[in-house]
């Protein structure tokens, strides 16, 4: 089986480095993009594809040199040659796995308090933090669109954003003595984090005749425009009831871009729920209530301890974890996906 499955690889891999210099698909440049994304998606499989023809040679040489006689360095050769073809198999099958099809967009994040009262709010702003500082680290650029009062909604832009971000969507527990607490005790609060895949025109039609779109007066800090202009705006999805608000920008139209955007986001996440429940018979939602009960992660700061529930993972760099240092769980929570999905594909 595992010898069908690389013959496909590397002839599909062949083609499609034919097409990524021939001049027709080049100047296509939707078909250019196509062709580059499956290229790039291949290219992993491709070289452990390599590496397993090449631990098949050394296998079949060392096993061809043996029946002349017995030499413990060939028999040490074919031992860990036949070893690191079983783990090669494996890496090719999950390198395989179907990917999520919105993995190269771009997402929105939302982050907001839940349980905890004015530290979950804190705890709110350190996960923004946290969450621009790694989007920095991989490359991404973050752009705020409604961040204060405990709530930060803000997108992140690059090939792959939701491919990383996707696993942070949940409730994040912090257990930590807040600076207000004069008794030194540790309070346990919450913040949810819903990661939103964001939606192009093509993937979402909104109706300008279901929406309601109300205009008013912004409140908080800002310029001097701030109380003076009707510049923040709210869209209703009449059919849905979704609301989003923005009052950031001095410019009714600039609130008006980002509140559309935001919409479009939920209503494109609202939809991909409604496939994957009919497709299986129940999906949890990423944020749930709040409740300290409910949580993908607990970040200990006595014990400098982070972990992630879902995985099993715990880590004890806190302080490096907060700086945006979270690749070792987005590793671990990629190869868990990708894992379950050979599994669901086997069955």
């Amino acid at each position: 089986m595992i010898e069908s499955l690389v013959e496909q690889i590397e002839s599909r891999f062949g083609e499609l480095g034919r097409l990524i210099t021939d001049p027709e698909v080049i100047n296509d440049r939707r078909r250019y993009a196509e062709v580059g994304r499956e290229y790039r998606r291949l290219e992993a499989a491709a070289a452990l594809a390599e590496e397993w023809r090449h631990a098949g040679d050394d296998a079949a040489g060392a096993r061809e040199l043996l029946e002349e006689g017995e030499d413990p360095e060939l028999r040490e050769l074919l031992r860990t040659s036949e070893a690191r073809l079983e783990e090669l198999g494996e890496e090719i099958r999950l390198a395989m796995v179907e990917p999520d099809p919105n993995d190269d967009k771009n997402v929105i994040v939302e982050i907001q308090g839940g349980a905890g009262g004015e530290e979950a709010g804190l705890w709110a702003g350190d996960l923004y933090r946290m969450f621009t500082r790694y989007a920095e680290r991989r490359g991404f650029s973050t752009e705020p669109l409604d961040v204060g009062d405990g709530k930060y909604t803000f997108a992140i832009k690059g090939n792959g954003a939701y491919s990383v971000f996707k696993f942070e969507g949940g409730t994040h527990r912090v257990q930590r003595v807040p600076a207000t607490e004069s008794q030194g005790r540790i309070h346990t609060s919450t913040a949810t984090v819903a990661v939103l895949p964001e939606a192009e025109d093509v993937d979402v039609h909104i109706d300008p005749n279901d929406l309601q779109i109300d205009v008013y007066r912004s409140g908080g800090p800002g310029g001097q425009s701030v109380n003076t202009t009707d510049s923040a705006v709210r869209i209703t999805h009449k059919p849905s009831g979704v609301a989003v608000a923005m009052q950031d920008e001095k410019s009714q139209l600039q609130n008006r871009e980002k509140a559309m955007r935001v919409l479009r986001a939920r209503l494109y996440e609202r939809a991909l729920a409604e496939q994957q429940a009919a497709a299986a018979d129940a999906r949890r939602s990423q944020v749930g209530t709040g409740d300290r009960a409910e949580k993908i992660r607990t970040y200990n700061y006595g014990e400098r301890r982070v972990t992630d529930h879902r995985i099993k993972h715990t880590a004890h760099n806190l302080d490096a974890i907060l700086e945006g240092e979270l690749d070792a769980f987005t590793a671990a929570l990629q190869d868990d996906e990708k894992r379950r999905g050979l599994e669901e594909a086997a069955t």
